[in-house]
């Protein structure tokens, strides 16, 4: 399957790591592979996580607090959101439909 992260996700993620980073050298770089390993899991079986309300889908980080949504499109996972699970978890919600 193919990967999409909408832009909103993809600044997130990148604007996550950059402050890990920013408070100890090697962090960030530890996040990034942290959501690489999850998204590489989600391609792998992305039917594994059920789905919710709204038809998106949740995989939590094993360590960082942060998950993944996502959306499955024919043969693509949409990334909706790469958010922090405890500041304004469910934010993204409102800025995305199950129908993109």
């Amino acid at each position: 399957m193919t990967i999409e992260f909408l832009e909103e996700a993809e600044e997130e993620f990148i604007g996550a790591a950059e402050w890990y980073e920013s408070r100890e050298k090697g962090l960030g770089k530890r996040f990034r592979n942290e959501i690489g390993r999850v998204v590489e899991r989600i391609a792998e079986d992305p039917l594994l996580w059920r789905e919710r309300p709204g038809g998106y889908r949740r995989v939590n980080c094993p360590v960082f607090p942060y998950y993944i949504a996502y959306f499955i499109r024919e043969e693509t996972i949409v990334v909706a959101a790469v958010a922090h699970g405890h500041r304004l978890p469910g934010y993204w919600k409102s800025c995305t439909t199950s129908e993109e």
